[in-house]
């Protein structure tokens, strides 16, 4: 029998790598339902700019209505997701938690959640003065629309709503705050 050939074993080497990059993000299976037409081309921003994008931000629309957090902040590698709440006593504070974040790309992420599902977020739109933002799961999954403010900018809030329906969302789904 012949040892197989270096470029044999290379090629072999180079395919299951490419295979394990088409691997879905973490090792459970998604069970969440998809909101998203998969069959709509779907693409980050061209404008993304981390430096600009970092900071905080504030939840003004969500798909699904599941997510219950208020506050979104992107600090160096993590993610911060925050709510205001109030104790039995009538005392209100903002419960936050860091999340672990591995950036894929331009205004592309991997967040570990809580409970160690690892959700994609990608950056679909974002205003010329970063104030407004789109973000979402290729898959469907999930999609909220951000402001720095938790008051106003009407007309980018519903362009951020146009843009999420022209990347396959059904935005019947979506729940403003």
């Amino acid at each position: 029998m012949r040892a197989p050939r270096v470029h044999t074993i290379v090629a072999c080497f180079v395919l299951a790598a490419l295979a394990a990059c088409n691997a879905p993000v973490g090792s459970g299976v998604t069970t969440a339902p998809s909101y998203r037409d998969a069959n709509v081309p779907i693409g980050v921003t061209s404008r993304f700019d981390a430096a600009k994008f970092a900071g905080l931000w504030r939840v003004r629309a969500v798909l699904p209505e599941a997510d219950k957090f208020e506050q979104l902040a992107f600090r160096g590698g993590t993610f911060r997701i925050g709510a205001d709440v109030c104790d039995p006593a009538g005392i209100c504070f903002t419960a936050a938690e860091d999340l672990p974040t591995r950036r894929t790309g331009p205004g592309r992420y991997v967040i570990t959640m809580p409970g160690g599902e690892q959700r994609r977020l990608w950056v679909l739109w974002v205003d010329e003065g970063f104030r407004t933002a789109l973000v979402g799961s290729p898959d469907g999954t999930f999609a909220w629309i951000l402001d720095r403010a938790a008051t106003g900018g009407a007309d980018r809030i519903r362009a951020a709503r146009e843009i999420l329906d022209f990347n396959g969302y059904d935005t019947t789904f979506l729940k403003e705050l």
